[in-house]
């Protein structure tokens, strides 16, 4: 195969994505995950990855049957008729390149450090994740499995993945958008350990039919280790493994929940933390432009494709809930306290 260019991106697409489905029966394993609205079947080596499809999801609750299925192929040359990812040629690339795989009716993604491929056919429900070995994936991959394909399945339906944390109480619930260090995951794991819920942090489903819902996708929390040793969770989680890629430790959201993750909360404001200083926490409100700016650009830019879908799923999101700024005292019950305080008082 030569170098992929723009020009022939899509032939490219449909090569690999032929390539994957005809190989079905040399992959190792195949692993099968409820989610909402949707049942997930992953074709998959054991590893890492495998591993992470099998625990690395909050489970959609039984007895319902989902609505519809996708299949993803985790491709690599280490499985019989599996050919090694083709290269970027010298033409110009941009993530806006991959708007023609769009006009194709296809989806897709490359990382050109590792020759990464993600190609998805949204009409049969179809993904391949193609990789120059089994091991050869970017490093936060393991922490939300399989999100780009999940990401443009939901996309599809008018649903989105939202880079943002969520803590709630008797099914209501605020999203806590803000980018990396303002203070998000501390929130919420703050929330958890003091009785308040959570349908995750990072990432969650986001439904805007009827009001603003979240729902739970990925396990994973992840604190630096100033942060995991402030909330207690070194004696709570003794057997705490290596940091991970960006020095932090993870840990699923059912290692500190006070119960079962729920199935949906009805959000009912946006929030965005601030590390303010001060002793107390305290909640203000902010304006849209403020709270857009905290939620949709790390969700676009984390998620290819459907720029402009994305900015007006935010926009949309921001118009219909209240927006505020959350100050963070430096406790975590006093956090969760103010919180709870918060959405008991009706948080409008």
């Amino acid at each position: 195969m030569p170098n992929v260019t723009l020009e022939n991106l899509t032939d490219y697409a449909r090569h690999v994505l032929a390539q994957a489905e005809s190989s079905t029966a040399h992959y190792p394993l195949t692993r099968k995950v409820g989610l909402p609205h949707l049942e997930l079947t992953a074709h998959v080596s054991a590893g890492a990855l495998a591993d992470a499809v099998a625990h690395g999801f909050v489970t959609a609750p039984g007895n319902r049957t989902p609505a519809v299925t996708c299949r993803i192929f985790v491709a690599h040359p280490g499985i019989d008729g599996i050919a090694a990812p083709a290269s970027w040629g010298q033409g110009p690339f941009t993530q806006h390149a991959f708007a023609s795989l769009a006009e194709a009716g296809l989806r897709g993604n490359y990382f050109h450090d590792l020759d990464f491929w993600q190609f998805y056919d949204p009409q049969r429900r179809v993904g391949v994740q193609l990789m120059a070995s089994a091991d050869a994936f970017p490093p936060w991959e393991p922490g939300a499995p399989l999100r780009a394909f999940l990401h443009w399945e939901y996309a599809a339906c008018g649903m989105r993945l939202a880079h943002a944390g969520t803590l709630g109480a008797n099914g209501k619930g605020v999203l806590l958008a803000g980018a990396g260090g303002a203070g998000k995951s501390g929130t919420v794991a703050a929330g958890l350990l003091n009785g308040l819920d959570s349908v995750g942090d990072d990432y969650v489903l986001v439904d805007l039919a009827n009001g603003v819902t979240a729902r739970p996708l990925f396990s994973t929390l992840k604190q630096d280790p100033r942060g995991f040793a402030r909330l207690g969770l070194e004696r709570r989680l003794p057997a705490h493994g290596p940091l991970n890629w960006q020095g932090k430790h993870t840990f699923h959201i059912d290692d500190i929940a006070p119960r079962p993750v729920p199935e949906t909360l009805d959000i009912v404001a946006l929030v965005v933390p601030h590390i303010g200083g001060g002793g107390t926490s305290s909640i203000v409100p902010v304006s849209r432009r403020d709270a857009m700016i905290a939620l949709a650009p790390s969700g676009i830019a984390q998620m290819p494709g459907e720029r402009e879908s994305g900015f007006r799923f935010f926009s949309d999101l921001t118009r219909l809930l209240p927006c505020y700024r959350l100050s963070l005292g430096t406790q975590p019950q006093e956090i969760a306290g103010t919180i709870a305080d918060f959405l008991a008082g009706g948080a409008s």
